[in-house]
């Protein structure tokens, strides 16, 4: 509605100037009148239609069929009066320009199908009371055909990029808040659950196991986190159709970690942001399992190798591995950690997670396909 208020209020300066060049040329053909009191009047309707024209366009209610009906009809009609006050053989009708007002008020309001519509009926109009089309003429009726679906389809894309316009401002505002939501999370609820984590570790028992529930909601809740940071990245930079990240460089933040080594290529290993995104976020996920029942300061090693038609990481620690039955007892309690945060996300990038545990540790292969050039993202392989 703002863009259409916008084009009415450009709508009207350019009534007014219409009007204006019409009065001039008309006085100026003033000769050409077999009954001037007939082209008066017809001035002065175009000049009190003008000014109605002007002030009904203005609030959007009355924007109704009726009065872009009216409009249209008083364009035809002043067209229509031309050969009885100028006489049969005239060159240029009484309105001239000052229809395109009818015209564009169509074009604005009904898009492309209004501006043809509408040229449609003055076109007709304007070549029936003529006795001959000359070139002249036909050029006039050519810009009127072609100009009011032009001015339509126009308004129509400058609606639709407003409208993504303000669906981009309600997701970055959204993503804002997420974040501040986050932040308070992580400087409240976070502090609680590491501080459960450690106190019941120290005291054994069955606080021991509340302190394994603790570390493994802190580790969900960290993992949100990151990717509401990430959505907030986004919806300040912009995530363009063909944008790229370097999957190696963005593994080599994760070095900021204790006890953390990331080996990757020496070369850039772009891929799409979105994969990117969601492979760092699965092997954040390995990671914080490390931390949490192996260690804080527990060694694990990340290795990215990079092929033509795939990636291939592997995630390890030397650990005492996982106990047999230990996910499948996670899973039908509820707790999804592994199953949604790794393997869930693997799949979703048409990739595969295998684990092996036992003794010597824990180390998740993740193997994932290059998208090819032009193809769709993560995000549409989901969808």
């Amino acid at each position: 509605m703002a863009v259409e208020d916008r084009l009415f209020r450009a709508l009207a300066v350019l009534r007014g100037v219409t009007l204006a060049n019409a009065v001039v040329l008309n006085l100026y053909r003033a000769e050409n009148f077999q009954r001037p009191a007939g082209g008066v009047a017809c001035v002065l309707v175009m000049a009190a239609w003008t000014a109605f024209a002007v002030w009904a366009y203005a609030a959007p209610r009355r924007r109704t069929v009726v009065l872009l009906a009216a409009d249209l009809a008083v364009a035809v009609a002043l067209l229509a009066a031309t050969p009885l006050v100028k006489g049969d053989g005239f060159n240029a009708t009484v309105p001239g320009f000052w229809v395109a007002g009818a015209l564009l008020a169509w074009a604005v309001r009904y898009r492309w199908v209004g501006g043809l519509v509408a040229a449609a009926v003055l076109v007709a109009a304007d070549v029936l009371v003529r006795e001959e089309l000359t070139q002249s003429n036909y050029g006039n009726v050519f810009l009127l055909f072609i100009g009011g679906p032009i001015v339509g389809f126009m308004c129509g894309s400058l609606q639709e990029m407003a409208a993504e316009r303000d669906r981009a401002e309600r997701s970055a505002a959204a993503a804002a808040e997420r974040a501040r939501l986050a932040r308070a999370v992580h400087d409240g609820v976070l502090q609680v659950l590491s501080l459960v984590q450690r106190r019941g570790a120290e005291l054994g028992g069955e606080a021991a196991e509340l302190a394994r529930l603790a570390g493994e909601q802190e580790s969900r809740l960290r993992t949100l986190i990151r990717t509401q940071e990430r959505t907030t990245d986004e919806a300040a930079g912009g995530s363009g159709a063909g944008a790229v990240l370097d999957l190696a460089a963005e593994l080599g933040r994760l070095e900021s970690r204790a006890q953390v080594t990331v080996a990757a290529p020496a070369t850039p290993v772009e891929l799409p942001r979105d994969v990117v995104r969601e492979l760092c976020a699965v092997v954040g996920a390995c990671l914080d399992n490390v931390a949490n029942h192996v260690g804080a300061q527990a060694p694990a090693w990340v290795l990215l190798e990079a092929f033509p038609d795939r990636v291939e990481l592997s995630v390890r620690d030397e650990g005492p591995g996982i106990p047999e039955g230990r996910l499948e007892r996670a899973a039908a309690e509820g707790r999804l950690g592994v199953s949604e945060s790794i393997r869930g996300r693997v799949a979703d990038l048409g990739g595969t997670a295998t684990l092996s545990t036992g003794s010597f540790g824990t180390e998740w292969e993740l193997v994932v396909p290059v998208p090819a050039p032009g193809s769709a993202g993560a995000a549409d392989r989901r969808r």
